[in-house]
């Protein structure tokens, strides 16, 4: 497949993107400057643009089979955060014009029905101290996806780390026993690379966690 990543440069981005080379995907990256993503993103076709410009968009998603977002933002206690909902709803109209049909998103535990599910310090502290104003961008962007027409499936990541694979993870939609975790991010990128050709979680939102 020939696949559009966006948020490519990020630390779980960087494993999604090799992962799907080593599986034999062709990859396309929308990257803010070419200069500076070659360095990180090896083997991938880069495309200069802002992820929030449809015109980026079209340019960077031609020929492309799926997309996979993991755009991510800075903690923003104070300030709106726009940054994932606007190019998520760039994207979703890019690709329905296209009739480019599967996108692949990473958003997080906090985000939609999963606000309350993430143990008392993230849910009482970290979330409405630090994060708020990031997962209601999260949760417009999740808005976004669901009110489109494509074949979807949005990822929730319980708390990241940058340990090595286990290879064996949870994947939940009943998120009555869930209260907080963590995962690594390569099984994260592992997990988001076989929705591409998966149909399990189609249109669904699991939450991934170890």
């Amino acid at each position: 497949m020939k696949i559009l990543v966006l948020g490519a440069t990020g630390a779980t981005g960087r494993l999604i993107v090799a992962k799907a080379i080593a599986q034999g995907h062709h990859v396309v990256a929308l990257v803010r400057s070419k200069a500076k993503a070659a360095a990180d993103l090896t083997g991938v076709e880069l495309v200069e643009g802002d992820a929030r410009d449809a015109a980026a968009l079209t340019r960077a998603i031609a020929g492309c089979d799926a997309v996979v977002s993991s755009l991510g933002t800075a903690m923003s206690p104070f300030r709106e955060v726009t940054l994932l909902s606007t190019a998520t709803r760039a994207l979703v109209g890019v690709m329905e014009r296209q009739d480019i049909r599967r996108l692949v998103c990473i958003t997080g535990l906090g985000a939609g029905d999963s606000r309350g599910h993430g143990g008392f310090f993230f849910d009482r502290l970290v979330l409405p101290l630090l994060l708020r104003k990031v997962y209601e961008d999260k949760n417009r962007q999740e808005d976004a996806i669901r009110g489109s027409t494509l074949d979807w499936t949005i990822v929730r990541p319980t708390v990241l780390n940058d340990k090595p694979a286990r290879g064996s993870i949870e994947a939940l939609t009943d998120l009555s026993g869930v209260h907080g975790g963590t995962i690594a991010r390569a099984d994260v990128a592992d997990f988001v690379v076989q929705q591409l050709t998966a149909d399990t979680w189609l249109r669904k939102t699991p939450l991934i966690t170890w």
